[in-house]
């Protein structure tokens, strides 16, 4: 016997497949199918229909990639690298991200162009101009990123070799993703600078918005649970430890409920910081100031002057032995 339910968003009777012939099964499936395309019109969802695309996330990821290549070639990727063909292989790369991240960032700034009352056959000279200037940048990113990879040798006792950093710790790739999605953050790109922060989030655990402004010899050490906000500004030489919340501590609304968006709602960390395991400190008006110690766990929403070390006092423990029955 068929037994059937109704489908509760549409209140339409929706018969097992698993109990139809080949041709009801067929008509079902076609039904389901104008279904989901009506949830197009009715919910959204659609990618832009009848129009250009948005940037796509796989493309991405895989310019993002051979970005990172460009950083460190020999670490990130697969190829193989030798003195006599590198000159050779890193022109070739650059020519193959240049045409991938051109395309996909007219992508986003024709999808963005309405909004900032930009001629839209303009998209492909701005997006040209936004990829050589991104290009450019790629020697001085490099500076940074070898000055993070001293910071993280210099402050990590278990650290055997600038190598190992490179290849194996999360925040590398984080740190590094963070940089060059902050060069196209600064040229006003869209979408593109937070699908690969996003991506290096869900790889790392490490959760960097690309509008931060972040210092030179900059170290997460573990890592995993480090969110840092997008107005957050952070000095030379700061360090993290995992769990650490650089965030907003409250949104203001207007008059009809809704987040203003913009303003400064991150902290400030001043130079010579060093955050433990942790710590949650919120709000723009909120600085730490140079050479501070934060300790694990703290809460904070007020500025803390220079030279200050901040931590919990000790709580009161109870120590049982381990066989004691307790209540």
């Amino acid at each position: 016997m068929k037994r059937s339910r109704r489908d509760e968003t549409s209140g339409e009777k929706v018969v097992p497949i698993c109990n139809l012939t080949m041709s009801e099964t067929r008509s079902q499936l076609g039904a389901l199918a104008s279904q989901i395309v009506r949830s197009y019109d009715s919910v959204g969802g659609l990618n832009r229909k009848d129009g250009n695309n948005l940037p796509s996330r796989e493309r991405i990821y895989g310019i993002l990639r051979d970005l990172l290549v460009l950083c460190f070639p020999g670490y990130f990727g697969n190829e193989p690298l030798m003195t006599k063909n590198v000159a050779f292989f890193v022109d070739g790369l650059v020519d193959a991200i240049y045409i991938r991240l051109r395309e996909e960032i007219a992508r986003s700034l024709m999808h963005d162009a309405p909004c900032r009352e930009e001629d839209p056959a303009a998209c492909q000279e701005i997006a040209d101009g936004i990829t050589l200037e991104l290009l450019e940048t790629i020697p001085g990113i490099r500076k940074l990123l070898m000055g993070d990879v001293e910071a993280a040798y210099d402050g990590d006792p278990a650290a055997k070799s600038h190598d190992e950093i490179i290849l194996s710790y999360p925040c590398m790739a984080a740190i590094a993703t963070y940089r060059l999605a902050h060069e196209l953050y600064l040229r006003n790109t869209p979408l593109i600078p937070r699908i690969m922060s996003e991506h290096a989030h869900s790889r790392t655990g490490i959760d960097i918005h690309p509008g931060a402004t972040i210092g030179t010899r900059f170290f997460i050490d573990h890592g995993t649970g480090v969110v840092i906000g997008e107005t957050a500004l952070i000095g030379a030489n700061v360090k993290l430890y995992q769990g650490v919340t650089l965030g907003a501590l409250s949104f203001r609304k207007d008059e009809g409920g809704r987040l203003v968006k913009g303003g400064k709602r991150h902290p400030t960390i001043e130079d010579d910081v060093v955050i433990y395991s942790g710590a949650t400190i919120l709000g723009g008006g909120t600085t730490i100031g140079h050479d501070s110690v934060i300790g694990a766990n703290v809460w904070l929403t007020e500025p803390v002057p220079p030279h200050s070390k901040v931590t919990i006092g000790n709580p009161k423990l109870d120590v049982v032995k381990h066989d004691a029955r307790t209540a």
